[in-house]
């Protein structure tokens, strides 16, 4: 069973190496340390935290788009093109394809996350560069898993990607909806509110706190382990939910 997984994980890598996709996180990267140079040229005060901060952040959502989206469209040739059904007929459970899939585009993420943390060791010390790597990595095995169920769900690159953005959006934000709910500008008292309240609320619940995941101030003021501590029981915690959701879609589908 572990060939299985291991073969497929290894075409996997091979598919995003023959997509150049470790050619052009490469370039983006240069690209964005060059941008932070630019950026520590115009600021006045605190040069090097604002290189890290811009840098990170930009770094942080051009991954997460990047592996998104090389997710999505990798599932989704393999379903146009049969390759799926080739690889279920041959004598293995269907839960070593995901698991096969899930090694492989860990081990891109990975590279990725590894890439994207090297220039951020030039501004900020070791131990909070690598916490915020580690971070990343395990925010990219959520829109990993994510995106497998709902290319899984939807088979349509367009719905899958959108549903994954929202998802990915809407936990990032979900702590500043959840104050804006909590203290609104013009507080009326009517039903409504308390029950946009009350939703927001159920929304929180389900999420997982993105906002706490890869922050860009750790690179700056220093990482808080208890807050790493939060962000692996998440990651493992959603990881459960998601690859439970993942192998039921797989294995009701009729392939």
């Amino acid at each position: 069973m572990l060939m299985y997984i291991s073969t497929i994980a290894r075409f996997t890598l091979l598919e995003a190496a023959r997509r150049h996709l470790f050619i052009m996180m490469i370039a983006v990267v240069v690209g964005l340390f060059g941008l932070a140079e630019f950026i520590g040229e115009l600021s006045i005060t605190e040069t090097r935290q604002v290189q890290v901060a811009v840098t990170a952040s930009l770094l942080r959502v051009f991954s997460v788009c990047v592996i998104c989206l090389f997710v999505i469209s990798s599932v989704l040739r393999e379903l146009n093109d049969k390759g799926l059904e080739i690889i279920l007929s041959l004598p293995m459970p269907r839960y070593a394809y995901l698991f096969g899939k899930l090694f492989g585009f860990a081990g891109l993420s990975l590279s990725i996350c590894v890439m994207a943390g090297l220039p951020l060791l030039l501004y900020a010390p070791a131990v909070q560069a690598g916490c915020w790597l580690i971070s990343l990595f395990c925010e990219h095995l959520l829109i990993i898993c994510l995106s497998i169920v709902c290319l899984l769900t939807f088979s349509n690159i367009t719905l899958s990607f959108i549903s994954v953005m929202a998802f990915y959006l809407l936990s990032r934000s979900m702590e500043a909806i959840c104050l804006l709910s909590a203290d609104p500008v013009l507080a009326t008292g009517a039903v409504s509110q308390d029950f946009v309240h009350f939703l927001v609320n159920v929304f929180a619940l389900v999420l997982p706190d993105l906002n706490t995941f890869a922050r860009s101030e750790w690179l700056v003021y220093g990482v808080d382990f208890a807050d790493m501590r939060a962000v692996l029981m998440q990651t493992l915690l959603y990881l459960t939910v998601l690859l439970s959701a993942g192998l039921f879609d797989l294995y009701r589908k009729n392939l």
